[in-house]
């Protein structure tokens, strides 16, 4: 006698956020259970019990969720939008489109084609962008469509005109894997998806030119990354992941910059990683990371 196998059940992760009050949780739970899904994780977080700002990540399973999805999707407008809450509920079985567009650097690019290959990223990478062409055989050598799109000079509107237009309608978000290039504001709300940063971070910081140099001619014990979300004010949008490690006065200002790569390629792929999986809530210049 054989036995059919059961059938896999596909999840669904159900972001929730606005003002605290009681009966949230309770409220949520039981439309999950009365729409017969299961939850599998369960994370919350209150800033302030006493009228502050309530933030809830919920997967949850289901045997036939695209069917289900439209309508549990009616009963959260009509259960949450009364308490004043925000959602956003996503089929955990369509990963997100990522684009990236890099410059002539690769050790942040290459981290996460890798990291998609050996599938520790959900997404999809449709297209790699780079303003210059050291890195096409790399990109290519994935299977990954890659696209050069040169921008020199003070004037980059062409080059984000011909970004936008293979960008627009094709992706989910954006990674920018050490792109040196500034993204205008014009470009952002164009785009109009959520577009991911890295950079160094050293204490003091150091901006500009041969920045590792400087770190080490300043004696710096620290060095790290950040990586963040872009807004149109440069290098100070909500902070998703940041590391650092420690280093001392015999290394040289090479040693520092190949220290500095391993943070990069490390705090960029945790931070893209907990994008893909909507572990990341975003709250006016702050982020709520359900890691």
């Amino acid at each position: 006698m054989t036995t059919e196998p059961v059938p896999s059940c596909a999840t669904a992760c159900l972001i929730v956020h606005g003002p605290d009050k009681p009966g949230i949780v309770a409220a949520i739970s039981s439309l999950i259970a009365r729409n017969d899904g299961n939850i599998v994780t369960l994370d919350q977080y209150s800033d302030n019990a006493d009228g502050g700002a309530f933030f809830q990540r919920v997967v949850f399973a289901h045997r036939e969720l695209r069917t289900a999805l439209p309508v549990i999707e009616e009963d959260l407008a009509r259960t949450l939008k009364p308490l004043g809450l925000a959602w956003s509920l996503t089929d955990q079985s369509a990963p997100k489109r990522m684009a990236i567009l890099a410059s002539k650097s690769d050790h942040c690019l290459l981290e996460l084609l890798w990291r998609h290959r050996q599938g520790k990223l959900p997404v999809t990478i449709p297209m790699v962008i780079s303003n210059h062409t050291d890195v096409v055989e790399d990109v290519r050598s994935f299977g990954i469509p890659f696209f050069h799109v040169p921008s020199a000079g003070p004037d980059k509107s062409e080059a984000e005109a011909r970004i936008l237009e293979l960008l627009r309608g094709n992706v989910d978000f954006v990674v920018l894997a050490r792109y040196m290039q500034i993204i205008s504001d014009d470009f952002l709300t164009s785009l109009a998806v959520p577009v991911i940063n890295i950079h160094h971070s050293f204490l003091p910081a150091f901006v500009g030119a041969a920045p590792y140099r400087r770190a080490k001619e300043r004696g710096v014990k620290l060095i790290g990354a950040t990586s963040h979300y872009v807004t149109k004010d440069l290098d100070e949008g909500p902070i998703i992941e940041q590391d650092v490690v420690r280093v001392d006065h015999s290394q040289s200002a090479i040693d520092l910059q190949g220290r500095g790569a391993d943070v990069e390629r490390a705090v960029l792929a945790r931070a893209v990683l907990w994008h893909a999986e909507d572990r990341v809530i975003r709250h006016g210049n702050q982020t709520i990371v359900f890691a």
